[in-house]
């Protein structure tokens, strides 16, 4: 299956390039251009990275330079993604990622291909020796023992339904691994604190927070200022620290402030942002984490974000969540 680097969590961002505010033109233009690759325009897509590049004297983030140079090589234009290539070729160490995107099939054959990968690889191998390797593989044994059974239960839910029998016996499944999981990565925290990408790889690092997340309340609320702490020192994503933060607001009975949490109406399994503080100013509290408008986030479970309505709807919703 084919996988852009849209939203992997081991990119460098936008964010951490140009700072808190990325500039406006170069944000629309990469939209356009990701919008044109959805829709298989490939060559008006890597049009609009260059057009964004350009909008910022030629400045880019990783990921966007990645996914320029995936156009490109879509559109047949094999000198302008072998330059986006070697642009970040110095920084990109995902080697398992890049030999194995169909995206750039059409740039195998040329010569450039294997001294680029030769350089990636290297990368790879640096950053791996710095890795504490049984931490890795323990961690990385977590992450699937977390995410496999959420992974099924959108196909559980279709063919036996919601509140069937089946389902049931799923959730008690994953309760029963997150149990588990959070006393091993509570055993780790407790050690060695929130470890970075640096000593457990970018899985590991997503996993610990994973596993926080999917916990009590009380667990939550002991390891978030540990999670805190460790985004401002660059040891875990300030986006995962939001949906931390929202979780927990939620769960103590206030607003969450980002809008990440999505609510599900019990008998009309219509979903819902959760209760929301100040809706009008909330894309502005997202960008300052790098989460994306709460516009595009709503789309995943096909809803529109419409803050008037929603402030209209909230003390229903208010309601709703007192309910559950």
């Amino acid at each position: 299956m084919k996988i852009r680097l849209f939203v992997l969590i081991f990119l460098i961002s936008a964010k951490l390039l140009f700072g808190q505010n990325t500039p406006k033109e170069y944000t629309e233009k990469v939209k356009k251009a990701e919008a044109f690759y959805k829709a298989k325009d490939f060559k008006n897509s890597a049009n609009n990275y260059s057009e964004a590049f350009r909008s910022n004297g030629w400045k880019a983030s990783l990921n966007d330079r990645y996914n320029a140079a995936c156009s490109w090589a879509m559109a047949s234009v094999t000198d302008s993604a072998f330059s986006q290539l070697e642009k970040i070729a110095s920084q990109f160490s995902n080697y398992n990622h890049i030999t194995g995107d169909t995206d750039l099939n059409s740039l195998h054959a040329d010569v450039r291909w294997k001294p680029l990968l030769e350089k990636i690889k290297l990368n790879k191998e640096k950053a791996d020796a710095k890795l504490n390797k049984p931490l890795v593989e323990k961690l990385g044994s977590i992450y699937n023992e977390d995410q496999n059974g959420r992974r099924e239960i959108g196909e559980i839910e279709k063919k036996y339904g919601r509140d069937s029998k089946e389902m049931q016996e799923h959730w008690r499944t994953i309760i029963k691994k997150d149990s588990l999981n959070l006393i091993e990565v509570k055993a780790i925290l407790d050690k060695y604190g929130w470890l970075g990408p640096d000593v457990v790889g970018n899985q590991g690092n997503t996993t610990l927070f994973l596993v926080i997340q999917h916990a009590d309340l009380e667990t939550q609320v002991k390891y978030l200022p540990m999670m805190r702490e460790a985004v401002k020192n660059g040891k875990a994503q300030s986006g995962s620290l939001a949906l931390l933060e929202d979780r927990i607001a939620l769960r103590q009975g206030k607003k969450q402030i980002y809008g990440s949490q999505i609510g599900q109406d019990p008998e009309t399994h219509a979903f819902y942002v959760s209760p929301l503080e100040d809706p009008d100013h909330v894309d502005k509290r997202r960008a300052e984490v790098g989460l994306p408008p709460l516009a595009e986030y709503v789309t995943h479970w096909n809803m529109k974000w419409d803050p008037e309505q929603y402030k209209k709807d909230l003390p229903n919703l208010e309601a709703k969540e007192k309910r559950k």
